[in-house]
């Protein structure tokens, strides 16, 4: 089938809004109509190159065994939500009709990482960046003769994507599809951060520096993991002022000495 998408060809090239060819979903994939896709940092530094490496580590991969992304052409965004329009044989998750958030990392769900239950380390989900579906190691999305890569395995930067079943999360119809849009990356990326990858603990101290749309949930997953204080840092008197509707912590520019305070405040 036929998608309106947005394309990246190369590095500091604009993106290309073009016609993409999709083929249907194999086995354990799902067809999807975006409803919302936001655009985040990752994306931008797919178009200055800062994600990209360069020809020295290409070749330092290379010498270690390791696999070089065929990175370009690439269908972009990786975050995002809709509606399941159709299902692959062996999907039973998820029916057409369901609405989906986007996840951008496939964990299988039966490696060790998966096992031990790091599914963020997982050795199957782990490869995002390859132009063949983790399923089954063919290719669904083209343009022009050539395989697209797409950002994360999904490519949400389209009117229909592709993807694996496990790069979807089921969400309930009364939740607003734009809202799950934003969960499907920065938000749980910001709240998993001030929770679980910190460690958080109740009746901590907790010092998020640069409370943008990932250091905001930061505060709020923080403050749901019992944080009896919560340091907000940024020299935006914006996001300071709305900081602590998210917490609330105690907002800081970061001129002063923040780190001193937090050390000579109770439980720092």
């Amino acid at each position: 089938m036929k998608s309106k998408a947005a394309v990246l060809r190369g590095v500091g090239v604009d993106w290309e809004v073009t016609e993409v060819e999709l083929d249907p979903p194999h086995a354990g994939e799902v067809l999807v109509k975006m409803a919302y896709a936001g655009i985040c940092h990752s994306d931008e530094h797919f178009y200055t190159g800062d994600s990209v490496p360069t020809a020295e580590m290409e070749e330092m991969m290379r010498a270690s065994g390791l696999p070089v992304p065929e990175w370009f052409p690439m269908l972009g965004g990786h975050e995002g939500s809709g509606v399941v329009e159709a299902v692959g044989p062996g999907v039973t998750s998820l029916k057409p009709g369901d609405h989906v958030a986007i996840s951008f990392l496939p964990a299988c769900g039966n490696c060790r990482w998966c096992a031990s239950g790091y599914t963020y380390l997982c050795d199957v989900g782990a490869d995002i960046y390859s132009k063949a579906m983790t399923t089954d190691g063919t290719r669904r999305r083209h343009l022009g003769g050539e395989d697209l890569m797409a950002m994360m395995q999904v490519g949400t930067f389209s009117e229909y994507v592709v993807a694996s079943e496990r790069s979807l999360v089921k969400v309930h119809d009364w939740i607003p599809l734009e809202a799950a849009s934003l969960v499907s990356c920065g938000v749980t990326t910001g709240f998993g951060s001030g929770s679980v990858a910190a460690g958080t603990q109740a009746g901590d101290t907790v010092v998020v520096v640069g409370v943008g749309g990932i250091g905001m949930n930061a505060v709020q997953g923080a403050k749901v993991a019992g944080a009896k204080h919560i340091v907000a840092v940024d020299p935006n008197e914006f996001k300071r002022e709305i900081a602590p509707t998210f917490g609330p912590p105690t907002p800081l520019p970061t001129s002063v000495p923040r780190w001193n305070w937090s050390r000579r405040s109770p439980g720092g």
